[in-house]
């Protein structure tokens, strides 16, 4: 399997984190993709010789859909040859683009052709015709690209503030503070972050905590598991674990054996 990160054009880098794009071209090879939490839904694209099917849902997939949160630990299955795009979008997008409840597809996937426009029709054919990796990025790009100059004055540009602070602290932020700095009651910032993102701000906070200690495990850069415990803010070992299992379906350990 080959793998590349791309970064985002500059027209859409404001909500688009990352671009990732998996293939593989052996005709029997069968190929298991795992996904973890890592705060961002996205936009998908695959072309697939026998399909591209979900695990633990068992379900078959459209070759161009948006999914939620992921939440609870899920593989991407294909077999024989495939291309899979990947538009990593940051969590204010869904509902402000595209107008999903993103409460409604945590842990699931909306069709793209449920939107019934001629936009998504015409990007659907375009990326059939295209052949090359690099048109089928631009062609995804423009489509994002469009939806953003239609829902521009839809974005709750407070809560992409908040979103990027998070991130920006690898998760360990006090919320208190955040919302000090945002000027905004807690109440209120809760409601407009759950409305947004379909998560809490917590939980969100937890994703990206988990994912900075993910990236440190899989480097190995560590010595001691208790490094990672308190480079990226648990509590203690026994905490690291318990969220790390409810992420993963396993222990740090296991993982990285």
């Amino acid at each position: 399997m080959n793998f590349q990160s791309i970064p985002p054009d500059k027209s859409i880098a404001l909500f688009v984190k990352s671009i990732l794009v998996f293939e593989e071209t052996a005709e029997n090879q069968k190929t298991v993709l795992p996904f973890y939490a890592d705060g961002y839904p996205g936009l998908m694209f695959h072309e697939t010789k026998n399909g591209l099917v979900v695990s633990p849902h068992n379900k078959k997939m459209p070759d161009l859909f948006l999914y939620g949160q992921t939440i609870k630990p899920i593989e991407l299955i294909m077999n024989g040859p495939y291309e899979l795009i990947v538009f990593q979008l940051f969590p204010f997008v869904l509902k402000s683009f595209f107008h999903v409840n993103p409460k409604d597809i945590n842990d699931d996937c909306y069709d793209l052709r449920r939107l019934k426009t001629n936009t998504v029709t015409d990007t659907i054919r375009d990326l059939q015709k295209k052949v090359a990796l690099k048109e089928r990025v631009r062609v995804i790009t423009s489509f994002l690209d469009s939806m953003f100059q239609a829902s521009k004055n839809l974005l709750d540009f407070k809560i992409n503030q908040a979103i990027q602070m998070i991130i920006a602290k690898n998760g360990q932020i006090i919320m208190k503070q955040l919302c000090k700095e945002l000027k905004i009651s807690e109440r209120t910032f809760e409601r407009r972050f759950s409305d947004a993102v379909g998560i809490s701000a917590k939980q969100f906070s937890k994703m990206i905590q988990f994912q900075s200690s993910l990236q440190q495990l899989t480097l190995k850069d560590y010595t001691l598991l208790t490094d990672i415990v308190y480079s990226n803010g648990f509590a203690d070992q026994s905490h690291f674990i318990k969220v790390f299992k409810a992420f993963t379906g396993t222990t740090p350990k296991k993982f990285s054996a």
